[in-house]
């Protein structure tokens, strides 16, 4: 069994996409748009059609998928968290720095944690809330 984050965004999907498979180190995301659907052409205008219906970039052996609310039912990202672990402190933070740039909110700044060598939370600059962690202590 697993479970893979679908997050939602408000016209920001490809580029918050692209940005996350940049950060780390994966190939860019595969998109279809919502004009891509045979019945987009009636009703739906040329900018939501532009929007992202479904977008994934793998991770490893797990992927991160997201897509743009249909015109007219934007809900921002509140209530959800994206967990990501690396294999070092230094890449941890590195991470956490990118995300950094233009964020919403700090919640937490990256610091060594009684859990893990290094921890932060934040919420990027694309409404999506982080929790990047380094290893594990033991």
């Amino acid at each position: 069994m697993s479970f893979e984050p679908y997050i939602h965004f408000q016209g920001n999907c490809e580029e918050a996409m692209r940005f996350y498979a940049d950060l780390f180190g994966t190939e860019p995301p595969f998109i279809m748009r919502y004009g891509d659907m045979p019945e987009a052409s009636e009703g739906m205008s040329e900018a939501g059609k532009a929007r992202i219906m479904h977008a994934l970039i793998k991770l490893g052996d797990g992927a991160l998928m997201a897509s743009d609310w249909p015109e007219g039912r934007d809900r921002p990202q509140s209530s959800i968290s994206i967990s990501h672990v690396s294999d070092s402190r230094e890449a941890a933070k590195a991470i956490f720095e990118r995300l950094m740039d233009g964020a919403e909110e700090v919640m937490m700044p990256f610091d060594d944690t009684f859990w893990a060598d290094g921890f932060g939370m934040l919420r990027d600059r694309f409404g999506t809330a982080w929790m990047i962690n380094g290893p594990a202590k033991m």
